[in-house]
């Protein structure tokens, strides 16, 4: 009896361990089902973009890791079309895995002369190729087609090539100082430099993205192991405010004029006075961005137009005048009794070429460009209300464009108490100002007193669709718009009756500053008796203002003073914008 219960006991007990054993055997076997469902999903979907740039080679995988650049366009107004001055173009970069090259002295004699190495150079590379330990060697970027279909034809082993991004300028004989250019730093990271492409590196540049796996002890992927992956990011593309015409033609008789003078240098800037847009802007001597490593000195990066500040001269003159004017100090007609000098500190200053006027209005101090004259409307209002105009005015200060090296310019001398700094930068002495900021400032006499920030940028398109646009920013009024009128029409006079004459545009009426500046002796005190610096500025036309300009001419062999220089070069090209701008004449052209 007890051995019979005791084997229905077992019986009993059996059953239910089997049940569970089985339902433990279905669980795994649903686990394992479910985890070979999931792994699949991950590999086909998750991870699909991982896998399918691994398997594909290192074309794809560069293309998905490595952001492409964003371009640059000037606009073309007549055509209304969008004009490349920075794109990318791609060559075959040529490397060498010396670990699997089986003959380095043939491969190394092979590339050499298709690359039309030297046998020194052949020397070189057959030792880096002998290198069995090495999994990487640099050999050749920038190759030509040529030169890769006749290497990828040969099936060297150990030799391969993938795409590399070059910028490219297409429109580099007039963009150089504008734009920029993309070069390597000292690690070798390539990086916008200078213009457009270094204030805006960021954003054209974009994202890398990034390939991390766990590698076994070989390198190998370990197909289990951690891995993510993050796709590149393209840069944006950057639409310049710059009308490729206006440029052209602004450049071509910049170079044109500063070729007739013989003269070091030049530039030119011209903008839209009621929007702030920057409608040209170029420089002699420019230099390539294609080829920017050619250049003898670094210092020709620097874009004149923002960088090089110099003591203005002549073309200062409207800024007191303006002051004055605004203060109710003087009008256009009060009068002024010109001696030829006036002492000031003990320090006599005199009119150029020593000239005396006698009795003259605020007008004609201006057409004649009387130092003596300015002088007596900065002391109507006195040497610290005249300061703060000059401040006001954005002199001494970043404008903000958005291009590297823009520099202040320099009128820490207004802050000194004797009344002498005040009296010479009255008329642009012992101050220093970019062409920038006087272009800025005669714009905002030409838009009825208001101060703009420069705009270089009208547009930027990012990869997702989205854009972002730049308006018009005022900074702050800087007289009132009665002051701005009565100003533009004593500088129509200038140009019509003074030493602007060759300024002005038939059928227009041109409002306009001659301005011969003398050049700071370098390391002494007082100023070069044979150098000097031409610059005409001014704006058209009077009525309803289309444009402010300034331009510069450094160091003229032939002439002297800007009347003969940097006033012609304003007119031509005045004269051109007027007509390419379609402003019908205002007046019977004789």
């Amino acid at each position: 009896m007890f051995f019979a219960s005791k084997s229905r006991w077992h019986q009993e007990k059996k059953q239910p361990l089997s049940q569970t054993r089985a339902r433990m055997i279905f669980g795994a076997f649903f686990l394992f089902f479910f985890a070979m469902v999931f792994r699949l999903i991950d590999l086909q979907i998750m991870e699909h973009d991982w896998y399918r740039v691994l398997a594909s080679g290192q074309h794809e995988l560069f293309e998905e890791l490595v952001p492409e650049r964003g371009e640059i366009f000037m606009h073309d107004q007549k055509d209304q079309n969008n004009v490349l001055v920075a794109t990318n173009q791609t060559f075959p970069f040529l490397y060498a895995d010396p670990r699997l090259i089986k003959d380095p002295l043939f491969t190394a004699k092979t590339i050499g002369d298709i690359l039309g190495y030297e046998d020194d150079a052949i020397d070189r590379l057959y030792e880096r190729l002998s290198q069995t330990d090495d999994p990487y060697e640099p050999i050749a970027h920038k190759i030509t087609h040529e030169q890769y279909k006749a290497i990828h034809e040969k099936e060297l082993s150990g030799i391969f090539f993938i795409p590399e991004s070059f910028r490219f300028y297409p429109e580099a004989q007039m963009s150089g100082h504008l734009v920029g250019f993309v070069g390597s730093d000292e690690e070798g990271n390539y990086a916008g430099r200078y213009g457009v492409e270094g204030y805006f590196d960021d954003v054209l540049s974009g994202t890398a993205g990034f390939l991390r796996s766990d590698r076994d002890l070989s390198g190998s992927f370990i197909t289990v192991g951690y891995r993510s992956m993050q796709k590149a990011t393209d840069g944006a593309d950057i639409f310049l405010t710059i009308d490729r015409n206006i440029q052209f033609v602004a450049c071509q008789k910049l170079q044109e004029a500063v070729t007739r003078h013989g003269a070091e240098s030049g530039s030119v800037i011209i903008v839209d006075p009621n929007t702030g847009a920057i409608l040209a802007s170029c420089a002699v001597p420019d230099f390539d961005p294609n080829h920017y490593e050619r250049v003898s000195s670094i210092t020709v990066f620097n874009n004149p137009v923002i960088f090089s500040a110099y003591e203005p001269g002549s073309i200062f003159k409207p800024i007191t005048m303006a002051a004055a004017l605004d203060q109710g100090a003087v009008t256009p007609e009060t009068l002024f009794d010109d001696t030829g000098s006036v002492v000031i500190n003990n320090i006599t200053i005199r009119n150029s070429e020593n000239k005396t006027y006698r009795i003259q209005t605020m007008t004609q101090v201006l057409e004649e460009s009387i130092n003596t004259g300015i002088i007596f409307a900065m002391q109507a209002i006195g040497p610290e209300r005249f300061a703060d105009y000059v401040r006001s005015f954005g002199f001494g200060a970043l404008t903000g464009i958005e291009l590297k090296t823009e520099m202040p310019g320099n009128i820490s001398s207004l802050e000194k108490t004797a009344e002498i700094y005040a009296a010479t930068a009255s008329f642009g002495q012992g101050i220093t100002t970019t062409p920038l900021q006087l272009v800025m400032a005669y714009a905002a006499i030409a838009n009825g007193g208001n101060l703009l920030k420069p705009q270089i940028v009208s547009e930027i398109y990012y990869p997702d669709g989205s854009k972002k646009q730049r308006l018009r920013e005022e900074i702050r009024p800087v007289m009132s718009e009665k002051t701005a009128g009565l100003l533009g029409a004593m500088l129509v006079s200038v140009v019509e009756h003074g030493h602007g004459k060759r300024a002005g545009v038939p059928g227009y009426y041109i409002a306009g500053k001659t301005g011969t500046a003398q050049v700071a002796k370098v390391g002494e005190i007082g100023y070069d008796s044979h150098k000097t610096i031409g610059s005409f500025a001014g704006f058209g036309p009077v009525s309803q203002p289309r444009f402010a300009m300034v331009v510069r001419i450094d160091d003229p062999k032939d002439v002297r003073f800007a009347e003969s220089t940097a006033a012609p070069l304003f007119g031509e090209i005045a004269n051109f914008l007027l007509n390419y701008l379609e402003v019908p004449p205002e007046r019977e052209i004789n």
